[in-house]
């Protein structure tokens, strides 16, 4: 049964029978147009600039510590500041993206993540933009994850997600690479330039050629001469529709996305997706914010040590589209599952190759492919999970949450070297959260109903 959006007064009657089209079944129905692919693109510019600026502390850290004169535990606040951040920006920007819709919320986050950092004067200063930068950086990634989704058949649906998403780790990977080069050159500050300059421009790409979500609008009852605007491009069919629907029913309380995402056929499958994506991220983030560093401490260069930080970004840009291909032709839960278990033993053998330099940059990368593959196709997975009514909601919470495990990972990480502990113990440990990430997803897809699409 679908929730029907049509025009007043072309209710059914005798000899006259409104054409009421299903979005997703119009979606599905045919080939992928131009007008979906410069979606997929702009989304894919959003979150590849999402990551470009997650991972500019971490490649700009060595050299901080450097110019500042600070030591390395002062950085802690710095490291954390964005990813707090991020954790306000997903959990208020899913409700608010369900309620005013997806593309608002995601030319506000471009807008917020464009904060020049590069302009502090010190520590304090620093942490205060992080954490607005962060705001607008947990708002972007779920949002364009559900907006995406929504307008991509479901023959293809984890593939284009995941490939999306793999933007994110270009972007940190793109990070890594162009920091080798401008750091040294042009000094840190010139990587944060870069990172505040270039939202601006796709803000204003958005604002003119993103279209909203035409599954939101009717599950919002929104306007169908609007619906089939945004509809249009993809097929003529939308243009002689009467009216549209989705697959989904409304809920009892159209309002209450919560009592979507908590519902008692949710209600499990919304836990383990938390905890899945909470570990993945205490392993990503670690890496993240302290590789270049612990390289550095092993003698390394810092051009190395930050061109070998980035393999690690760059191997979940060659896993995606692997990742998100299996996810749309077999089990999604134990392809995802898989690929946490490998990112633990990757992960664990290169604590044990720091005297051989060409197995090390290759056990990196295969690390990067394991944990960032299975990361990027997470918000797919909850985006097929989760109904219309509560899908960014659903999405965003899942990053949100999981946004405390890329501050634990930074913190342990910070807390493990204070100790005193070696490049290979920090390493060994992670073997402890990619267990239970691969364990969760597995028991996820026993325990929860089919994916919605």
């Amino acid at each position: 049964m679908s929730t029907p959006l049509a025009l007043p007064g072309e209710a059914a009657g005798p000899g006259r029978a409104p054409e009421i089209l299903d979005v997703q079944t119009f979606i599905d129905s045919r080939p992928l147009s131009l007008y979906q692919w410069r979606v997929v693109l702009l989304c894919f510019l959003i979150v590849f600039l999402d990551g470009l600026d997650t991972a500019a502390m971490g490649f700009i850290a060595p050299a901080l510590v450097q110019d500042w004169g600070i030591d390395r535990a002062s950085l802690g606040p710095v490291m954390s500041a964005a990813l707090i951040g991020m954790v306000f920006g997903a959990l208020c920007s899913g409700p608010l993206a369900d309620r005013f819709g997806r593309k608002g919320v995601l030319i506000g986050s471009a807008l917020l993540f464009s904060l020049a950092s590069a302009y502090s004067n010190n520590v304090g200063e620093l942490v205060v933009l992080r954490f607005l930068t962060g705001l607008g950086l947990g708002a972007a990634m779920p949002n364009a994850t559900t907006l995406l989704s929504e307008y991509t058949p479901v023959r293809h649906k984890s593939l284009l997600v995941t490939s999306m998403f793999c933007g994110f780790n270009l972007g940190m990977a793109g990070g890594g690479f162009v920091s080798a080069w401008m750091i040294p050159a042009y000094g840190w500050h010139s990587l944060l330039v870069v990172g505040g300059v270039l939202p601006l421009v796709l803000a204003l790409a958005l604002l003119f050629w993103l279209p909203e979500s035409a599954r939101y609008l009717v599950a919002r009852g929104g306007d169908v001469e609007r619906v089939r605007r945004v509809l249009r491009p993809i097929g003529e069919e939308a243009a002689l529709a009467r009216g549209f629907s989705i697959p989904e029913q409304r809920t009892e309380k159209a309002g209450s996305v919560f009592a979507v995402i908590f519902g008692g056929s949710f209600r499990a499958g919304t836990l383990l997706l938390w905890l899945t994506y909470f570990m993945g991220l205490v392993i990503v983030y670690l890496l993240t914010s302290w590789l270049p560093t612990l390289l550095r401490d092993s003698g390394a260069s810092m051009e190395r040590a930050a061109f070998v930080g980035a393999l690690f970004q760059f191997g979940g840009v060659l896993s995606a589209v692997a990742v998100g291909w299996a996810m749309d032709r077999m089990n999604p839960h134990k392809v995802i599952g898989l690929f946490y278990l490998m990112a633990g033993l990757f992960t664990w053998a290169v604590g044990q190759s720091l005297d051989q330099a060409a197995l090390l940059a290759t056990l990196i990368l295969l690390a990067g492919m394991s944990v960032n593959g299975a990361q990027s196709a997470m918000p797919s997975l909850a985006a097929r999970f989760y109904p219309t009514q509560g899908r960014a909601t659903g999405v965003s919470w899942m990053l949100g949450i999981g946004r405390f495990g890329a501050i634990l990972g930074a913190w342990i990480g910070a807390t493990l070297l204070g100790l005193g502990w070696t490049f290979e113990e920090v390493l060994s440990a992670l073997l402890l959260p990619a267990g239970i990430a691969s364990a969760a997803i597995l028991v996820k897809g026993l325990v929860s109903h089919a994916d919605a699409t």
